[in-house]
Formats: structure tokens, C-alpha cells, sequence
């Protein structure tokens, strides 16, 4: 039976909660918000992607493994202005599955939310 590792690079959590958690080759991250990097949208959305990169390369991987993300947003009227920097970061690899919805509220006051999950090695060197 594979076991269950938690990954944390540390930082503030608004919760009890493991950031990432990987068992054998899959990987979940848990939803991210980049409040710690400014208070627009897109430094928002720019923040929580390079935490998914930390956590996915502490564990191994990369967004290049990326299977499935879904994005919550406290404003659809965001959804192209996220879409241009998610699409950039992204660029060079086989596009997750991806689901988006508008939220009500975030937790800490965030205007993005991105939750992941990846499979180690299925996206190649």
C-alpha cells in the first residue's frame, strides 16, 4: 500500500490543511490564493500558480504532469484577465482538464482560488 506524504513549504494557512498531499504518483494540491502577492486579480492569480509550481516540484513534479485544475473566482467577469496569465503559465504543455465557477467569497479575502491534481511523470521531461 502506498503512503500518504505531506508537503508543505511553510507560510500562512488560514486553516488545518495540507497544502499538497501526494500518495504514489498522484498528486493533489490543495485550492491556493495569492493574497501575499498583491491585491489585483492578476497578482493574485500569478502568486497562487508559483505556489502550485513550489509544491508540485517539492514533490517531484512539475506543471507539466498537471491532469486536472479548478479555478473559483469571486468575479466572472475575471475569467479572461485570469485566463491570459493561466494560459501563459501553462504554455509548452498538454492543457489540464479544467473546470471554473464563480464563488460567493474566498477565504482571505482572495479573488482567485486554484485547487490542482497531477500525475508524477505522465507529462514527459
Amino acid at each position: 500500500m502506498e503512503t500518504k506524504r505531506a508537503i508543505d513549504l511553510g507560510g500562512v494557512r488560514l486553516a488545518p490543511y495540507s497544502p499538497c498531499i501526494s500518495v504514489g504518483n498522484h498528486i493533489w494540491v490543495a485550492g491556493q490564493i495569492g493574497t501575499d502577492g498583491g491585491e489585483s486579480l492578476g497578482e493574485q492569480t500569478t502568486r497562487c500558480l508559483e505556489k502550485i509550481d513550489d509544491l508540485l516540484v517539492e514533490a517531484g513534479s512539475s506543471k507539466k504532469d498537471l491532469v486536472r485544475v479548478t479555478v473559483l473566482l469571486l468575479d466572472m467577469g475575471d475569467f479572461s484577465d485570469f485566463n491570459e496569465i493561466y494560459g501563459a503559465w501553462l504554455d509548452g504543455t498538454v492543457l489540464p482538464a479544467r473546470a471554473a465557477f464563480a464563488v460567493k467569497e474566498l477565504p482571505g479575502g482572495a479573488k482567485v482560488e486554484v485547487v490542482a491534481e497531477a500525475i508524477l511523470g505522465c507529462g514527459g521531461q
